[in-house]
């Protein structure tokens, strides 16, 4: 009787053996970040964008590499610079003389993973023409309208310390992240297998013996089994409490939008499939609720000069929230 209580109503087996795939291709290049490597394919199960932050060196732009060479499907890079003007993303009408009219020709951004090296290295400009086409998933050009192939995904990475020559990235671009990782120094025994193992390898090309373990088709189709997945709505109301209270929490000036509560639940559900379960738990609610809300509230002044960070707060409010059992 407990089986049949507990049997599982969705067949995770092709997911999990995925996962798996791309999680074994990495760990040959990185040593260790097995939470941040978990929510970057949970982020992207989820139908998600992902920003991931971390100071230089620390494998931000290989690891998002990675993910997308495990993904068979058009991979586009783009490096953001101060100049970077809109129609450098997302491309321009060109007068072409032979047909005496002129042509869209598509930019980078016509792709399915999308990586845009240092984001808040562009002007205020150019990062609003990524507004429509990260929310919409379509681009609106000179009257005529470009939907985006699925999937589409943008993974974007930061440097949370150098302020020359950078740009804040507005809380409307901010709120259309499902995660901001943030990823740490490694150890110091994950130092010496860094170095031990780039020594052994005496090679700079980590990415050349990478092949794809998913096509772009199939990642679509996980993604609607992921999202198929079911919640008792006693953890709905959960994840909308949580989000409630950082709208009425003294230490915050800005609190999560709706579209962080979806985000929580999409990603929550994400997180259960890959650890093989059809249903989500408040553990899982837990695990995504730190890198769902860190980018999207704000702290209050006072909070900011005692030194309090976004995950103090989250941590906080969680813990006066009642998990439902």
């Amino acid at each position: 009787m407990e089986d049949e209580l507990f049997e599982q109503r969705t067949d995770l087996s092709k997911l999990n053996t995925a996962v798996e795939q791309i999680k074994a291709t990495i760990a040959k290049i990185i040593v260790g970040q097995h939470s941040s490597i978990d929510l970057l394919i949970a982020g992207i199960l989820a139908d998600g964008h992902i920003l991931i932050e971390g100071v230089p060196g620390v494998a931000k732009t290989l690891t998002a590499k990675l993910i997308a060479k495990s993904i068979e499907a058009k991979y586009s890079r783009i490096q953001f610079t101060p100049d970077l003007m809109p129609s450098d993303i997302l491309g321009t009408s060109v007068f072409n003389p032979k047909t005496a009219d002129f042509e869209f020709k598509h930019g980078p951004i016509f792709g399915n993973i999308i990586l845009i090296d240092e984001i808040n290295r562009a002007p205020a400009k150019t990062q609003s023409a990524l507004f429509e086409v990260m929310e919409e998933r379509q681009l609106t050009i000179d009257g005529k309208t470009y939907k985006m192939e699925e999937p589409f995904t943008v993974l974007a990475t930061q440097n949370p310390v150098e302020h020359e020559g950078t740009y804040r990235l507005p809380e409307a671009q901010l709120d259309r992240f499902i995660f901001k990782i943030e990823i740490q120094y490694p150890s110091l025994d994950e130092e010496i297998a860094i170095i031990t193992r780039q020594h052994q390898h005496k090679t700079t090309d980590q990415l050349k013996d990478i092949t794809p373990v998913l096509s772009g088709g199939e990642i679509v189709a996980l993604r609607q089994q992921v999202l198929g997945l079911h919640v008792d709505e006693k953890l709905l109301i959960y994840v909308a409490k949580i989000i409630h209270e950082t709208r009425n929490n003294k230490s915050l000036y800005l609190g999560g939008s709706p579209r962080a509560s979806l985000a929580i639940v999409n990603s929550a559900k994400a997180i259960a499939a890959i650890k093989g379960r059809d249903f989500i738990t408040p553990d899982d609610v837990i695990y995504v609720a730190a890198p769902v809300l860190r980018h999207r509230i704000m702290l209050t002044p006072e909070k900011e000069m005692e030194g309090v960070t976004p995950d103090d707060v989250i941590a906080q409010l969680i813990q006066k929230i009642e998990v439902p059992r």
